[in-house]
């Protein structure tokens, strides 16, 4: 589901707040920060009534407070970078099940798309199930996950695993989320390129609550459940504390969606609008799941494949002969017993209702364990020894649909005498190691993946005071670890090669491997492969009947297995470097070291290049370590003078050494103004840098093909002679076919192999970058008018050396449009072709070539005023992109997609709070600007007044509510969620991928409707 209200409900807009709603001493504690500092850019807001009661504290307990994007203590927070809180109560007030959802909802990712539980049947980085988080559109690798201030190391499947997976992180024992929108390498080193997202657990939760939560959606399947429970206990010197978070996620398929039941072309002409859909002839109306392009997701089934000769055409079919052929009992000429399907290749059945098994969103159990505790020591600076541990297991698992493509062997035993005349492919382009005779496309059904990720991650420190000043030291070590296992089916080349090879059965022969008198020829040698034959090629089998040991025999389960290991040894001190006048010069210095080792081993059948119809891969492995020193310091400068109120600077510096790539050093600088107690302006900028992941540095060759269309040179001669690509495809001496012009030509028959692999052996560097923001918040007096508050920010990030793949085509292109050719090196060096079969091979590694922008501007609204009986408080976030661009190679210019489909100029959320007594009610919306990709130079070439595409969606709203009731020890909420059914937006085929008619786009809800209750009840 569209995590769209993630957020707008959990958004307190770092305001001031009063303490009587805070449910812990820590909200006390940001309760002070906020009251001083509306500069942040969010806080969270709960009920006045809470199920735990805050203890009192003293000023000088709540002096020691640190923010995201600084990390030095202050007694107030005043950030010269933009700052959000999200309170995780608010979470629940919203229906959020999960961190995840919280996390990934518009008010915190401002509609940029994030990879959730609808991108199971894609290739994603983290692999299936794997939630991650990127800000600004950069991405999930440019964006810093923290717990407590502490890395989140990758936890996942596959080779391309480098981001944290939001899945391993706890619910219910979390305080509050921490979101810097700006770079901050300087503070935290790798990967803050777009911000920093810092998980805050409660500080010393005492007593036992336990929290319930039920999400049923009114169209039904789809439904979320969780449990949690909280413990924690304290003594004069020690306190402990523990939750448990278990969350189910149930399937929701494409055909429990009616909006996703019927793909369709969805093309008309751009005069009047009239469909140009296929018109299915056998229902007068749209074909579904047709197969004309991206996201049409049908597939050619009930279909077999020969060589050319004269039959009867189906209907809705033309021509006097066939290619491809559908049986129909009722044909006596020709060939008898099928019909013609040509020549629009939707005149073939490409449509099984099995396909609407397939995911929508996939299921998941997560089950979360998370201890913490500290202990006073009395010694060393009156020490602390604190620990956390972090344990986490996911069980995720996907739906999909499966064709076979069968092939038959040239003048099989098992083709009918009526089919025997078929040469389907003279060369062997299947499995049957020779000729095809030919080949049944079969709709086999429903396959399944799973994967289990378990993931750990213990810390122990000791913080305490040093021996001068107020200086105070913390060291610690924390070690991650995800150790995965994936499971998906395939088809395994050997054996359907085996399975093609019918033979007459012998005497000794198993009867359980005896088909119509026939077996396959590896069991006369080696009865141990116990091989199925193919079935006979009939009606029955090419409508996807096939026996359970021979779909046994073929389909097998393949399993893979991921290992990703991170420790980290942090030490730092912090403390007042000297008075001045405005208050003290603050300072801090600190050491790091990482080290990361990545271990991806897929199944052997995988390794081999055994998985028919899916890509191979070899193992990734590979480790890197990085020592870092960094210093940062903040500068009161004035305090309390006319027009002058305050003024602060402030500024940070890293020194980074990576085994893998060198060194490199990162700085950031910042100042914040108040000419009057109302006004506040800030200023930051920096670079920032994400050294190659591992994965990108080291992942194994993993194949994948594009047609023979893609090779530059095929039809090279109707090109300019003078024409660099002409010049360097007759330098190879292709071979031309007979005859004159225009027939003397090269026609590539072989199809482009595109093996993509880490960069490290290619000089893989990291990607830099430069940031910047500046902002105004107001909070004008108002009075007994309640109270409001204003911030704008503008920011800039520009990333330049990019790390990432230039895609086989472009490679392709970059080496035969190059003057010099092979001769010049450069891109040719990862291109190959094989002097006999002339099939082109590409090396798509991993390598510095991107550049990327992303401008615009925050606006932030708060306001609270008594009415009535009772508070109302308004919060609203809204983001404009002026600019999301992005350039792959020198030179190429920007591709602006600022305003194109799933990349909005506009988003926001708006969120009405209501309290009175022990209720509270709340109204949230998140809205999506409307979006086109018509005259989008490099994204499309479409035009508005002329394609025949609809490439345009509408403002996309969400609206939700729901109330609560607050009682001494216990709590209930109660709500909907897009309780108005607003369905996601249709585009047509073609352009990108959908799911259904829709875009494939995390800011639009695929669940509808859906209730919900929570209870939470507390004992002490």
């Amino acid at each position: 589901m569209s995590t769209s209200h993630a957020v707008g409900r959990a958004v307190r807009r770092a305001l001031p707040n009063r303490s009587d709603r805070y449910a812990s001493p820590f909200h006390h504690a940001l309760l002070a920060v906020a009251a001083t500092a509306f500069a942040q850019v969010a806080v969270a807001q709960q009920a006045t009534t809470t199920p735990e009661k805050p203890e009192e504290k003293s000023t000088s307990e709540l002096s020691a407070v640190t923010v995201v994007g600084s990390r030095l203590r202050h007694d107030t927070f005043n950030s010269p970078s933009p700052v959000q809180m999200i309170d995780r109560e608010e979470s629940t007030l919203a229906g959020l099940t999960s961190t995840s959802e919280l996390l990934q909802g518009t008010g915190v990712t401002n509609g940029s798309a994030q990879i959730n539980n609808a991108f199971g049947g894609f290739v994603t980085d983290g692999g299936p199930g794997a939630n991650t988080i990127g800000l600004r559109g950069l991405g999930a690798g440019r964006t810093l996950v923290l717990i407590n201030g502490r890395r989140i190391a990758p936890a996942g499947t596959r080779g391309a695993l480098g981001s944290a997976d939001l899945n391993v992180l706890p619910n219910a024992m979390i305080d509050h989320v921490e979101i810097l929108r700006d770079g901050a390498s300087s503070i935290y080193g790798s990967d803050a390129i777009a911000g920093v997202i810092n998980v805050i657990t409660k500080p010393k939760p005492t007593g036992i609550t336990f929290e319930g939560q039920y999400n049923r959606p009114l169209l039904g399947e789809g439904e979320q459940s969780r449990f949690s429970f909280v413990a924690g206990t304290a003594g004069d010197s020690w306190h402990a504390s523990a939750s448990m978070d278990y969350l189910e996620r149930g399937e929701l398929t494409l055909g429990d969606r009616e909006w996703a039941r019927c793909n369709q072309d969805l093309r008309r002409t751009a005069a009047t609008g009239a469909s140009l859909d296929y018109i299915d002839p056998l229902t007068g109306r749209s074909k579904c799941y047709t197969i004309t392009g991206t996201g049409s997701n049908g597939v050619t089934i009930n279909t077999i494949g020969t060589s050319s000769a004269a039959g009867v055409a189906a209907i809705g079919g033309s021509g006097a002969s066939f290619v491809r052929w559908r049986p129909n009992s009722a044909v006596t000429t020709g060939v008898v017993g099928f019909e013609g399907v040509a020549p629009n290749i939707n005149v073939r059945d490409t449509f099984d209702p099995r396909m609407l098994n397939r995911d929508l969103i996939s299921p998941v159990k997560v089950l979360t364990l998370f201890a913490q505790g500290g202990l006073e020591l009395s010694a060393l600076g009156d020490a602390e020894l604190y620990v956390e541990l972090l344990g986490n297991q996911r069980k995720s698992s996907q739906t999909g649909y499966r064709q076979l493509s069968l092939d038959y062997r040239q003048n099989s035993p098992l083709i009918p005498a009526n089919l025997q005349f078929s040469l389907a492919f003279a060369a062997d382009q299947g499995t049957t190691g020779g000729p095809v005779g030919v080949r049944a496309f079969i709709g086999f059904g429903n396959d399944h993946s799973e994967q289990q990720v378990d993931f750990y991650k213990p810390t122990i420190g000791l913080r305490g005071d040093l021996f001068f000043g107020n200086w105070r030291y913390d060291a610690n070590v924390t070690h991650s670890k995800s150790n995965a296992t994936y499971l998906q089916e395939s088809f395994l080349t050997d054996k359907l090669t085996y399975a093609s090879d019918a033979v007459p059965a012998v005497g000794t022969t198993p009867a359980s491997l005896v088909r119509n008198g026939l077996t396959c020829r590896i069991n006369l040698t080696n009865p141990a492969e116990r091989c199925i034959v193919n079935p006979v090629l009939n009606s029955a089998t090419i409508g996807g009947v096939l026996a359970q040991d021979f779909r046994s025999y073929i389909f097998r389960e393949v399993e893979g297995r991921t290992k990703y290991s991170e420790t980290v040894y942090s030490a730092s001190i912090d403390g007042d470097l000297f008075p001045l006048p405005a208050g003290e010069v603050k300072a801090l210095f600190g050491t790091e070291y990482r080290k990361a080792r990545i271990d991806d081993t897929p199944d052997p059948n995988s390794i081999t290049g055994n998985l028919y119809n899916l890509t191979s891969a070899t193992p990734t492995r590979g480790t890197d370590n990085v020592f870092e020193a960094f210093t940062e310091v903040e500068i009161p400068v004035l305090k309390d003078m006319t027009l002058v109120d305050s003024l602060t600077v402030s500024g940070s510096f890293r020194y980074t050494d990576y085994e893998s790539y060198g060194d490199d050093t990162t700085y950031k600088y910042g100042v914040t103004f108040s000419p009057v107690d109302w006004v506040t302006l800030r200023y930051s900028k920096g670079t920032s840098f994400r050294a190659p992941a591992l994965f990108e540095q080291y992942q194994g060759a993993t194949s994948g093909f594009l047609s023979s269309g893609f090779d530059p040179c095929n039809e090279f001669t109707e090109l300019d002679p003078t024409d660099p690509r002409y010049i360097n495809c007759l330098s190879e001496g292709l071979p031309l076919n007979a005859g004159t012009a225009p027939d003397l030509t090269y026609l590539a028959t072989s199809g482009v192999r595109v093996n993509s692999l880490g960069g490290a052996a290619a000089g893989l560097k990291a990607e830099t970058s430069v940031n910047e923001s500046v902002g105004i918040v107001f909070k004008p007096p108002m009075g007994n008018f309640g109270e409001l508050a204003l911030a704008i920010d503008y920011f800039n990030i520009e990333i330049s050396n990019g790390v990432d793949q230039a895609g086989g085509a472009n490679l392709l292109a970059l080496c035969y449009d190059s003057p010099g050719f092979y001769a010049a090196g450069g891109f040719c060096r990862l291109v190959s072709r094989n002097p006999g079969t002339l099939a082109l091979t590409v090396s798509n590694v991993y390598t510095n070539i991107s550049t990327q922008i992303a401008k615009g501007v925050d606006y932030t609204l708060r306001f609270e005023r008594d009415i009535g009986p009772g508070e109302v408080v308004i919060d609203s976030q809204l983001t404009r992109y002026i600019s999301q661009a992005i350039e792959l190679f020198a030179g190429d210019g920007m591709i602006e997609l600022n305003g194109s489909l799933n990349t909005p100029k506009w988003s926001g959320d708006l969120d009405i709070y209501y309290t009175v007594g022990n209720w509270r009610f709340w109204y949230g919306i998140d809205w999506i600007d409307g979006m086109d990709s018509y005259d989008k130079p490099g994204v499309t070439t479409q035009l508005r007044a002329t394609s025949t595409a609809d490439l345009e969606v509408g403002d996309y709203f969400e609206h939700a509510a729901s109330v609560r009731y607050t009682k001494d020890d216990w709590q209930a909420t109660l709500g909907v969620r897009n309780f108005l059914n607003e369905e996601p937006p249709t585009i047509s085929q073609g352009f990108y991928n959908r799911v259904g008619n829709a875009p494939l786009y995390s800011g639009y809800d695929y669940v509808g409707r859906e209730a919900f209750l929570e209870i939470t009840k507390q004992f002490k």
